[in-house]
Order: structure tokens, then sequence, then C-alpha cells
């Protein structure tokens, strides 16, 4: 297992798609990334609209790159910078291996 990557997966409110990819565009590091429509299911109803309760998801968007582990605290810091208070979530898992075929 490679412990010096990992797979960073963001999601966000669909309203700051433009800001986030310009974000993320920006970075000289990076190898590229994924987006796409997400629900998300939540039992934590607060802040959603009536109609997302009923339907029991809130539209998001998922974002997913592939980020080496030096490059990871400089991410962080910068989304908390730009995107305070904006509700992005997001998780690290390791990544065991990465390639082109």
């Amino acid at each position: 297992m490679n412990r010096d990557a990992f797979i960073l997966t963001v999601t966000a409110p669909p309203s700051l798609e433009d800001a986030l990819v310009d974000c993320l565009l920006a970075l000289d590091w990076q190898q590229g990334f994924s987006s796409f429509p997400a629900n998300v299911h939540d039992h934590n109803v607060q802040g959603l609209s009536l109609a997302e309760q009923v339907a029991g998801h809130q539209r998001k968007l998922r974002f997913q790159m592939y980020v080496e582990k030096q490059h990871i605290p400089a991410l962080l810091a910068r989304f908390k910078q730009e995107f305070a208070g904006s509700g992005l979530h997001y998780w690290l898992v390791p990544a065991i291996e990465q390639g082109v075929i």
C-alpha cells in the first residue's frame, strides 16, 4: 500500500461548482480530478428544504482526486480559507495504487 498518496473526496453544494473547479484547476501539482452529481443522504435534516426532506436526500456535487501526502495540508488550508462556512465535506482514503493502462 502506498501511504504517501490519498484519494480526496469532497462534496459541495452545486452553487460552488465553478469556484471549486477554478480552485482545483489552479493547483500546479494536481493530476486532474473527477466531478459528478451526487445525492447526499443524512439523518440530519437541518438546513434541508422541505422538498429535500421529503425526497430524503440533498443534491450535491462530488469531486475526487489523487493527492500526494505532501500536498494535503496546503490544499485543506486553501479550502478552509476560500470556502469557510460553505458546507464542504471531505474525506481522505489511502490510495493503494495509481497508474494509466
